[in-house]
């Protein structure tokens, strides 16, 4: 009767892994021990334990040469990524120890970015005095790979297998007017009542951009014809304020006007579903200190309470 015990299957020591991987490279006991600073028999030890372990034999052993077996060989292939992930993963603490440091290029929206993001911005300089920032201002989908951008904010964000998309802040489209244009033309009880109403447009490439609804929970754009049509949201959201029409707007560029009762939201029953704040920026494993921190303090003021936060969603009757 064999009494002898069966494997574990358990890997209890990521030196063994660390031995084996290091004989099969060098293909050499004694060349793995000089190189991990261990005695032949150390390294011996190790791979037989892991042996036992696994049930499996990893190595064929000659007085002239050490070889992968066929179990050694796929276990070698696995034995690589893990100790892969273990440096992968040192060298992510490592960076998170670092201080931020060098040339900060970042793409901002144009509005979102001077108004929001560009104080955030300049308080993280104060506190972080060897980094230097070079900002760009965009509302469109500035290539990140191509032109070397470290990160970008943006409102949603289109599908890149080559970004990494972070969630900043819940945020939304809002329609709205001054007080004083709904007293004199009242507010629209549906999208089609637009048409009667002086919308003001949003133009962007050389396209008016339409407007967004969710009707009977379908997604839904109509195209608007109004008779001012301006290419830049703060002053689309000046003409609304002087009273000239209805217009669609960012939360976060309405927000203080509708606390302070200068404009009031309309059609907030079939308000669009929002599309929130991101930080996007190239896939890499380790995101170096600058970013991450920067990243970390915009989400730790705008994930709980971001200053539009009140009318982040609909209010609904």
């Amino acid at each position: 009767m064999d009494n002898k015990p069966a494997p574990s299957h358990r890997l209890d020591h990521i030196g063994d892994l660390l031995a084996f991987v290091r004989v099969a490279d060098a293909q050499s006991f004694t060349a793995a021990a000089d190189k991990l600073g261990l005695s032949r028999s150390a390294i011996g030890k190790c791979i037989t334990r892991l042996e036992q372990g696994l049930g499996a034999r990893l190595l064929h052993r000659s007085t002239r040469s050490v070889s992968l077996s066929d179990d050694g060989r796929i276990f070698y292939e696995h034995a690589q990524r893990i100790l892969s992930e273990v440096d992968n993963a040192t060298d992510a603490m490592a960076s998170r120890k670092q201080a931020p440091r060098g040339r900060l290029r970042i793409d901002l929206p144009v509005s979102l970015g001077r108004l929001h993001l560009m104080p955030m911005l300049r308080a993280y300089l104060r506190r972080w005095p060897d980094v230097e920032a070079e900002v760009s201002f965009s509302d469109d989908y500035t290539d990140l790979v191509r032109d070397g951008i470290d990160v970008a904010i943006r409102i949603g964000g289109e599908s890149d297998s080559r970004l990494v998309r972070r969630v900043l802040a819940p945020h939304r489209l809002i329609t709205c007017a001054a007080p004083e244009y709904l007293e004199r033309h009242g507010a629209p009880a549906t999208p089609d009542a637009l048409n009667q109403h002086h919308t003001l447009v949003y133009t962007h490439a050389g396209q008016r951009v339409p407007w967004r609804f969710a009707i009977q929970g379908l997604a839904r754009q109509v195209p608007m014809n109004g008779r001012l049509r301006l290419g830049h949201t703060e002053a689309l959201r000046d003409a609304a304020l002087a009273g000239d029409g209805i217009a669609q707007l960012g939360a976060f560029l309405v927000a203080d006007d509708l606390r302070a009762g200068r404009l009031m939201p309309v059609l907030e029953s079939v308000a669009p579903p929002g599309a929130p704040v991101c930080a996007v920026y190239p896939h890499r494993r380790h995101l170096s200190p600058k970013v991450r921190v920067l990243i970390d303090e915009i989400a730790g003021v705008w994930n709980t309470d971001p200053p539009w936060a009140p009318y982040a969603q609909p209010m609904r009757p």
